[in-house]
């Protein structure tokens, strides 16, 4: 992106009307106007961080702007976007139109210089959360993206894994970036299907954003969050417009040559439970993860099983050694490995993270556990924060552990999940890892019964096998290990700073 701070062009100073008031106004080289008028006192809109774009009519110049709603009238220090943002034009009176045209060039220069996207591949999910993603896009999003002179292509799920179809069938070279607008899902589905190309190395670099419409938004809630920002649709569409990237970690999920690609989570247990088996009370809406919340805790479930990991610095005192020979029994390369044998290759470009394990310090903890839940961002929904401490390209996933918990405390547990305060208590594990291994058991005291591994919402494994006739097989069997390893910053994500 373009160097906002340079100083090398002057300011521009005139005296004008806006919004119909006289004025004196001055346009900074970083993209500030200010402007003073005798009863208003100073006021100001920096483009960078409130500006979408602007329309010129003779000596009138209107800039369209997207301002924090409780901005001081008479202030220039509110920027914020940590409120809600309210759309607001102001219209500038140039005393002639050669002036107008100066300064509506000076304008527009400063904003094409921002590197925002041109063109836009959207993605809605029609059937995701309460069904309304295209009432929001049409309500919400829409009027902006015009504001902004934004072009944009739009397609609509069918089926499950449609977008992860378009992503990989898609056009690279006509847009700046693909916006999901749903839940977690169709991002992930997008991930997945730009990493299976021929050249995933390239595709993978288009930025990727997200606007929540569904029932799991934590990746918008995120990078929202991240940026002192509210949580909303109209600001997360705004972020994108901003044009802002950072690189994002993506996980690969592997069972010897089967491979799944993660940004988000996942989960084996307690949480896995509730997310996928309170599905047959969604008539309740919102209220169906409390409700089945409440009735797991009551009847409370334990299972068998095992996890090694290998530390981030500062966690080596987790878990328990365990010797190398043991460590590197199964798929402790990757990439490399799965080089060798093509014909168990699936067309994926991508084959996950090009390193190897062996020599690493893995360490291990033994069941019975409550819950396991892995992360990568620091929200899963947009009012659940499991993973406080998580960074986006760090490197590394933040692990959630509990074995052993009274069911009074597990329910104060799960009430303090809104803030993230929960993983101070003494019963919860937290630890960042740079891989692990997940080797899921039968549930205690039922040992022809086994548990269910939700990745970002879809389940790929059941260990009770569980399913319709018409329903796909799961992604991966139950009870042999399940790896994860991250590859730091591969993708882009737009952000709003």
């Amino acid at each position: 992106m373009a160097d906002k701070t340079e100083t090398s062009v002057p300011t521009l100073t005139e005296r004008v009307r806006i919004d119909g008031a006289p004025a004196k106004a001055s346009l900074a080289a970083d993209g500030t106007l200010r402007w003073s008028s005798g009863e208003g006192g100073e006021r100001c809109l920096a483009l960078e961080s409130e500006g979408l774009g602007l329309d010129v009519v003779g000596r009138r110049i209107t800039i369209r702007a997207f301002v924090g709603a409780l901005k001081g009238l008479s202030s220039c220090g509110g920027r914020g976007g940590a409120g809600k943002r309210v759309r607001r034009d102001h219209v500038l009176e140039m005393p002639t139109e050669e002036l107008a045209s100066r300064w509506s060039e000076r304008l527009r220069g400063y904003i094409d210089s921002l590197g925002r996207p041109k063109r836009l591949l959207i993605i809605i999910n029609p059937f995701g959360g309460n069904k309304s993603a295209r009432k929001i896009f049409d309500t919400e999003i829409k009027p902006l993206l015009a504001d902004a002179e934004v072009l944009y292509t739009l397609k609509e799920t069918k089926y499950q894994l449609h977008a992860q179809e378009i992503a990989n069938t898609m056009d690279l070279i006509k847009y700046d970036g693909i916006v999901c607008v749903s839940g977690d899902g169709v991002l992930v589905e997008v991930v997945n299907g730009l990493l299976h190309r021929e050249d995933w190395d390239t595709a993978i670099q288009v930025p990727l954003g997200v606007i929540p419409a569904g029932t799991g938004n934590g990746m918008a809630k995120s990078l929202l969050d991240a940026a002192g920002e509210f949580y909303s649709v109209s600001n997360a569409t705004f972020s994108i417009i901003r044009g802002y990237r950072r690189t994002l970690d993506v996980v690969t999920i592997s069972q010897e040559k089967t491979k799944f690609f993660s940004v988000l989570m996942l989960t084996w247990g307690l949480v896995a439970d509730i997310d996928i088996e309170s599905e047959k009370y969604r008539w309740m809406g919102s209220a169906r993860l409390d409700f089945y919340s409440l009735l797991r805790i009551i009847n409370l479930r334990k299972y068998h099983g095992h996890v090694q990991f290998v530390p981030a610095p500062g966690y080596e005192a987790y878990g328990e050694p365990i010797n190398q020979t043991n460590c590197c029994s199964s798929n402790t390369m990757l990439h490399k490995d799965d080089q060798g044998d093509e014909a168990n290759v699936r067309t994926c470009g991508y084959q996950g993270p090009a390193i190897s394990l062996d020599g690493c310090d893995w360490r291990s903890i033994d069941g019975p556990f409550i819950s396991v839940w892995i992360n990568n961002v620091p929200w899963a929904a947009e009012d659940i924060m499991p993973a406080p401490n998580a960074k986006f390209s760090d490197g590394y996933l933040d692990v959630v552990i509990i074995k052993e918990c009274p069911k009074s405390a597990l329910l104060s547990l799960m009430l303090k999940m809104s803030d993230g305060s929960y993983w101070k208590s003494p019963h919860v594990v937290y630890l960042k890892v740079k891989a692990f291994r997940l080797e899921p058991g039968k549930r205690v005291g039922h040992p022809t019964k086994g548990g269910i591994i939700d990745s970002d919402g879809e389940v790929i494994a059941r260990g009770d096998d569980l399913h319709c006739e018409d329903q796909q097989p799961n992604l991966m069997a139950y009870g042999p290990p399940i790896q994860m390893t991250v590859d730091q910053g591969l993708a882009t994500i737009f952000s709003s700073r």
